[in-house]
């Protein structure tokens, strides 16, 4: 039986703020991302729209999407 080994994430604001952008981007970069991908959804217990969060899989996934979104727009 295969356990997820993942004990800790980090917000969508830590994470802007460790890579230098804007939460927005950071928002935009997640879309269409899956928890395959390191990406989940947190809920406290009265926290009904939960907040975006981010495995160390999931950061190193947004840094390729936004050095690809980087290369497509150039």
């Amino acid at each position: 039986m295969q356990r997820n080994k993942v004990h800790h994430v980090y917000t969508v604001e830590r994470v802007a703020r460790d890579l230098g952008v804007s939460e927005a981007l950071i928002q935009d970069l997640t879309l269409g991302l899956e928890p395959e991908d390191g990406v989940i959804w947190v809920y406290g217990a009265n926290d009904d729209d939960g907040i975006l969060a981010f495995t160390d899989e999931g950061i190193e996934e947004v840094k390729r999407k936004r050095v690809a979104d980087a290369v497509q727009r150039w």
